[in-house]
């Protein structure tokens, strides 16, 4: 007799969250590169550019590493990428410590600035291969009612991670840059190791009738609850393998056609089974299992509109929140400057931290936060959760307004903490609304395609932003650019460091307001689309049970 899955709450399945969420918190150590990225650049002479470009390297391994992690994850299994994490993540960053290490006073040569690129990068391709095998899994092991929210918790592991090894860091090696990448390298790697034994995929239990029909139709006006022997529910009378109908196949028989995962889509089309059921076992002979949906991927994904609206919005969305990630160090510290003949330099590395830590404390409640909106606008509004890209785009452009006003390091913590919830709620919903317009069976593929997105918006702004900000640094002590005094400059973080606040970087902040605005205006399109989608469905599956 074949074992029965495990229950929902099992103790397998819940294992298999947890070591998920282990997994992702150590597969987000990217967003920590504002923690150490000036005390490098002072270390090893380097420029806000040269900086730009390295944490840059970073971004493009996660990114441009997702089609093929995508790939391998689809085929087969967490096994090969957990074991290219640990590797990566280990050779990563105690590459890039002992650079710093031995880089102390002296300028960096070209060599090793490729070596620390290289580091860099590599750590990018850990973090996509375990974030990969996280969302992959736990979406693979859950229901479709509540992967908006088991989605979000384990993406906000992802968005926690700076946040947890910087404060174990910061309490174990407090003010030891070096100690912090030996923290990175093996705090990070292990948990791969562990996700080795816990991480799997947990098959989904036998669906119910009652709840698969009846969670769908609880309130809605004429149901009638269906027996759970009723032959119209299965593909085949015999067919031993028995899934529930899909109502979607009833609407269009082209493979590309899509349908949104929708509850009403059940209402419809269940009122017809029980008024006509020869009717519904004839369309049932045809069908595919509920869980299925749309299942688009490959050549077909790239043909596709919702593939390129995506795309545009995440770039724009996620190049904004990337060039504020990579630099939002050398942000606070040039507020700080402004205008202090007392700088300190231990005082503007805390200030650095705070920022980085509310960043990565309001990324992580963000990814949880969307997780939940999305199921609330998905079941009880019945809206599509395409619409959950309005909600994050607003998000980023009041957090772009906010630090564009700010000119007190004291009040930054305002604007990273809305570009955190913003930055989060992004990367939280964006792989469930992928599984709703693409479908489940090939999320790790599509997601790895969607995920070069970053790529684009991200180089273009965190470059413009490098180069902005070193337009205004001073590169010697008669410079213009600050009322400090001269006698003040030695105690500097770097030569490079311009000093003049907010006006430093507010020419860059006004262009990711304008992308963003872009964004939020396409992000009300995609919603609408969606629901005109929806409702164009549900006269298609009226049409085809009345025949």
């Amino acid at each position: 007799m074949e074992a029965q899955p495990p229950a929902l709450l099992s103790a397998p399945r819940m294992l298999t969250l947890v070591g998920s969420i282990l997994v992702s918190l150590s597969s987000g150590t990217n967003y920590i590169y504002s923690a150490y990225a000036p005390q490098l650049g002072a270390r090893l002479f380097l420029s806000h550019t040269q900086l730009n470009v390295i944490g840059l390297a970073g971004n493009v391994g996660v990114y441009l590493s997702g089609p093929a992690w995508g790939r391998v994850v689809d085929s087969k299994g967490p096994r090969i990428p957990l074991i290219s994490a640990f590797a990566c993540l280990l050779i990563g960053y105690l590459g890039i410590k002992g650079i710093y290490d031995n880089g102390a006073g002296t300028e960096i040569s070209f060599m090793h600035l490729v070596i620390l690129i290289t580091c860099t990068f590599i750590t990018g391709l850990a973090g996509n291969a375990g974030l990969a095998v996280a969302v992959n899994t736990t979406a693979k092991s859950f229901p479709e009612t509540s992967r908006g929210t088991i989605t979000g918790l384990v993406l906000s592991g992802f968005g926690l991670s700076a946040f947890f090894f910087a404060t174990v860091a910061s309490i174990a090696f407090p003010g030891d840059t070096s100690a912090l990448l030996l923290v990175l390298g093996l705090g990070a790697a292990m948990p791969m190791l562990l996700g080795l034994v816990i991480v799997r995929q947990i098959p989904l239990p036998p669906p119910s009738t009652t709840l698969g029909i009846e969670g769908g139709l609880r309130g809605h006006e004429g149901y009638r609850p269906i027996p759970s022997g009723d032959a119209a529910l299965f593909i085949h009378e015999n067919d031993s393998n028995t899934s529930l109908l899909d109502p979607t196949e009833l609407v269009h028989e082209a493979p590309n056609y899509h349908v949104p995962e929708s509850s009403t889509a059940v209402e419809l089309v269940s009122d017809r089974i029980i008024s006509r059921g020869s009717s519904a076992r004839r369309s049932a002979s045809r069908a595919r299992p509920v869980h299925d949906g749309p299942n688009v991927y490959g050549k077909q994904l790239w043909l596709t509109p919702d593939f390129y609206l995506i795309f545009v919005i995440m770039a724009l969305l996620s190049g904004t929140g990337l060039m504020y990630i990579n630099n939002v160090g050398s942000i606070s510290q040039a507020l700080y400057a402004k205008g202090n003949p007392n700088y300190d330099e231990l005082e503007a590395s805390r200030w650095q931290a705070a920022q980085v830590s509310t960043l990565s404390v309001c990324n992580f409640a963000g990814r949880i936060l969307i997780g939940l909106i999305a199921d609330l606008i998905r079941i009880r509004l019945r809206l599509p959760r395409a619409y959950c890209f309005c909600i994050v785009s607003t998000l980023f452009v009041v957090s772009q307004l906010s630090a564009i006003s700010i000119n007190d390091v004291a009040h930054l913590w305002k604007a990273t903490a809305l570009l955190g919830l913003a930055y989060g709620g992004l990367f939280g919903i964006a792989p469930t609304i992928i599984i709703d317009w693409f479908g489940l069976s090939h999320l790790s593929e599509n997601w790895g395609y969607v995920s070069l997105s970053p790529l684009v918006g991200g180089n273009i702004f965190s470059l413009l932003f490098g180069r902005n900000l070193d337009s205004h640094a001073s590169d010697d002590d008669t410079g213009t650019h600050s009322s400090l005094p001269l006698a003040r400059r030695g105690g500097l973080p770097s030569e490079h460091q311009c000093f003049d606040g907010r006006d430093c970087y507010v020419s860059s902040l006004y262009v990711t307001v304008t992308a963003c605005l872009i964004a939020l205006v396409l992000s009300v399109w995609a919603g609408m689309r969606d629901q005109r989608k929806t409702a164009e469905a549900k006269r298609e599956v009226v049409w085809d049970a009345e025949d």
